[in-house]
């Protein structure tokens, strides 16, 4: 990590504030005895196991492809979970993505739900998101993505959601890198309400609200245990290619064309961010790779140069915008979402505060019913 993320300090020693912050994250978390870490695991999967155990899954896990979902996979197999397996398909999937996922599903048997959004309702938020000149473009992506699954596993009356979610290989991030607030439905409507062109009555949504719901009418939970594992994206790299002869993709979260280019080209050019800091520091601090080979993965171009024009051409012509166009929302000032209102200002709080105090007994209630 360097200044270009403006909130680093480094302490008498040099030790900068991101390493000493995940230090004191592991000792509490994947650095605990791993026996101790693995019976939370194994309560964890019998009560998950239990709870669905009349049901046709007992589980839901969201596949992208990439390493961490791809294992999770072969994890739930190997421990006898019965999951549905769900992709949500923006349209941006790469060609190898949708190969590695259809492996997956061949050798493991689950049943694949894939949740496909409308492309041209998609297309307005993204460009939104664009247009607004904010840095977290993923937003659109990933607030969707855990709303789809949400959708789903009430319609299929699964409890629990099993995710990739891992400290040792995701923990270090600046939060002026991107938008701490991945679920902020506010954000996201008046971004869109402001620079969009198409009503997205049909999105799911998982806001504040739509969260406490799905907690207390429906019980739902998540559990991540790559974090109760000694998980090593490298060592499951090597795994994935010999179970299911995945194949990488070059970096984190290249399996979606937009991804890529968005971490590989838009964030370096307008943001002069590369998020590569952030991933390879994660696995210096949590002793998977040396800091030299970190410097040697820094030293070469996000990813290949033919393939970022490539992409650069592709986008403008998915997004059906000029380059003129294009470079001009890249030109930019750059604009903190807060600036487009949050799920935490007070005009939105008060009513969400509201509803869980008058409603929120009767939820609960029906919750406990329902169990």
């Amino acid at each position: 990590m360097d200044t270009t993320a403006s909130e680093i300090t480094f302490d008498e020693n040099g030790i900068c504030s991101f390493c000493t912050e995940f230090n004191d994250l592991a000792h509490k978390t994947i650095w605990r005895p791993l026996d101790t870490r693995i019976k939370e695991l194994d309560a964890a999967v019998e009560n998950i196991k239990q709870i669905g155990k009349k049901d046709k899954y007992d589980c839901l896990v969201g596949l992208s492809g990439g390493v961490d979902s791809s294992y999770i996979c072969y994890w739930a197999k190997q421990t006898g979970l019965r999951p549905l397996i769900v992709h949500f398909d923006n349209g941006w999937n790469s060609e190898l993505a949708i190969q590695n996922i259809e492996k997956i599903i061949a050798k493991t048997g689950f049943d694949l739900y894939t949740y496909v959004i409308n492309w041209e309702d998609f297309k307005d938020l993204q460009l939104s998101y664009i247009k607004a000149s904010v840095i977290d473009i993923e937003v659109p992506t990933d607030q969707l993505i855990f709303a789809s699954l949400a959708k789903i596993a009430r319609k299929y009356k699964i409890k629990s959601v099993i995710n990739g979610n891992n400290i040792s290989s995701e923990a270090i991030l600046p939060r002026t890198w991107y938008y701490p607030d991945k679920l902020d439905i506010v954000n996201l409507t008046n971004i869109h309400k402001r620079f969009g062109q198409r009503p997205l009555k049909n999105f799911p949504k998982l806001g504040l609200l739509q969260q406490y719901i799905n907690q207390k009418l429906y019980s739902m939970f998540s559990v991540s245990p790559l974090n109760l594992l000694d998980y090593d994206k490298n060592a499951a790299k090597e795994l994935l290619i010999k179970e299911f002869a995945w194949r990488d993709y070059g970096g984190k979260h290249y399996e979606s064309i937009f991804t890529r280019f968005y971490q590989g080209y838009i964030l370096p050019t307008k943001f002069n961010v590369d998020k590569r800091r952030a991933h390879l520091s994660t696995l210096v601090a949590a002793n998977l790779i040396t800091r030299a080979e970190a410097l040697t993965e820094l030293a070469k171009p996000t990813y290949d140069p033919e393939l970022q024009l490539e992409d650069y051409n592709y986008a403008l012509k998915k997004f059906g915008i000029s380059k003129e166009e294009f470079q001009k929302y890249l030109n930019q000032p750059v604009i903190p979402h807060s600036f487009y209102g949050t799920q935490w200002d007070k005009k939105y709080f008060r009513k969400y505060y509201i509803f869980k105090r008058i409603v929120g007994p009767i939820l609960e209630l029906i919750g406990k019913m329902k169990k």
